[in-house]
């Protein structure tokens, strides 16, 4: 286990690329089991749930080359067993994406149940109610049990935009026959890197970038090479990194795209960027202050499905209030453990009101005193480094293997902006 020592009061500056977005690797990797034929995957994270996936997919019988640090070659002639180990299951959420790729090309599929953050509840629900729409049996005994002779395309309305479910849903319809219409499916870009992944490998998927996805089965996938768009929670991670250690970055292979609601979000903060074809530039200097909304009222930034503000830049969001003049509310509505790290704000001295586990006020700007916290999930542990980088004095943050899990050697490459952290052994 490391434990990282910060140095905070040092401004960020220069230039840095986004990693892969870990969110799209994963199904794209899930996916790779849907061709016999080789699949080539670029810009892919190097973290641990990555690892995993690949530890899974050798598991049942994949041939995994890594070509690079960030490059795989993937080959799945046959698949050897239709179970997933409980040993790394239990290690990654995205282990339940297996079950749409096996249930396609095996027909049955075991799996244990996933691990992944305590954030809250995080129902499976609508995984089931997709394949069973599809035309499998599922049965529950201690582990999911996946089973169906034949998957038909149909109609199928989701009853939550849920980014698993919804991959999950593609690539059982992918080989499905006939038609399937996917309504209420979610849209996020790593969902948008799946569906474009697939239609180079054959698939026929309409509708991409929207909440209604029209998929038409084939026989057969082929190989392909994939690019991973970048990663635009890192993204939204950085803006607010180079915001309130009032630096300047240049965020280079950035998407502005998918940063549309989160500038408006962060606009709420007074913080604002410039674009420059697929560069964001953040500078220094910004008056960082709440906007009041019309008649002044305290404004409010909450999270919502795609294109709506990413409920994992809620703690981010959050971390960056405190060092904003001014009074605003975040509302985070769909993880209610989401917000349980603020208590590590607050003694950090942060002026935070914990409405209820979805909402805080944050009252700013504080000035934040270096503290010894512990990392209690990925998006939660980046937020508090944020804290610690803008904070007076010297902070520990332990269990950063939750930070690291979702970001990619990010101590290297927050020093070579300038941060002062050392990442030690946690004895």
């Amino acid at each position: 286990m490391y434990k990282y020592i910060v140095e905070g009061g040092f401004p960020v500056k220069g230039k840095i690329k986004p990693s892969g977005n870990k969110n799209a690797a994963l199904p794209c990797l899930a996916a790779t089991l849907l061709t016999e034929e080789p699949v080539v995957l670029k810009n892919v994270p190097d973290l641990e749930d990555v690892q995993v996936m690949i530890e899974i997919l050798q598991c049942l019988g994949s041939s995994v080359e890594r070509i690079s640090k960030n490059e795989y070659k993937i080959q799945t002639t046959d698949i050897k067993r239709n179970d997933i180990p409980s040993e790394l299951a239990s290690k990654v959420r995205a282990s339940i994406l297996f079950a749409g790729p096996l249930l396609a090309r095996l027909g049955k599929v075991i799996l244990p149940p996933p691990g992944g953050d305590v954030i809250g509840r995080r129902r499976l629900d609508t995984h089931f109610l997709a394949l069973k729409e599809l035309g499998a049996q599922i049965a529950i005994d201690g582990q999911f049990i996946f089973q169906a002779n034949k998957l038909i395309g149909r109609e199928i309305f989701l009853d939550e935009a849920s980014v698993t479910a919804t991959e999950n849903a593609i690539m059982a319809s992918v080989l499905a026959d006939g038609e399937t219409i996917l309504c209420n499916a979610a849209s996020e870009p790593h969902i948008q890197d799946l569906c474009r992944m697939l239609n180079l490998m054959g698939a026929q998927i309409a509708g991409i970038e929207s909440n209604i996805l029209r998929i038409t089965g084939v026989k057969k996938l082929s190989g392909a090479e994939m690019t991973i768009g970048a990663d635009f929670m890192e993204v939204g991670s950085l803006i607010g990194l180079a915001a309130v250690t009032h630096g300047e970055l240049e965020i280079i292979d950035a998407a502005p795209e998918h940063h549309r609601m989160t500038k408006i979000a962060f606009g709420k903060l007074g913080i604002s960027w410039e674009t420059n074809g697929n560069t964001i530039k953040v500078h220094a200097g910004q008056e960082l202050k709440v906007i009041p909304d019309m008649g002044g009222m305290i404004p409010k930034i909450d999270d919502a499905p795609w294109p709506g503000f990413p409920p994992d830049l809620i703690s981010i969001a959050l971390v960056v209030a405190t060092q904003v003049q001014g009074t605003i509310l975040l509302h985070e509505k769909m993880f209610e453990s989401r917000m349980f790290y603020v208590d590590k704000l607050i003694g950090m001295g942060a002026k935070i009101v914990l409405c209820d586990p979805h909402r805080a006020v944050v009252v700013g700007p504080s000035r934040l005193q270096g503290s010894e916290v512990v990392s209690p999930d990925v998006r939660a542990g980046m937020a508090l480094l944020i804290a610690a980088l803008c904070a007076e004095g010297e902070s520990t943050i332990h269990n950063v293997y939750q930070i690291e899990r979702g970001y990619e050697n990010i101590t290297e490459r927050l020093t070579s902006l300038g941060a002062k952290i050392a990442r030690v052994k946690d004895v």
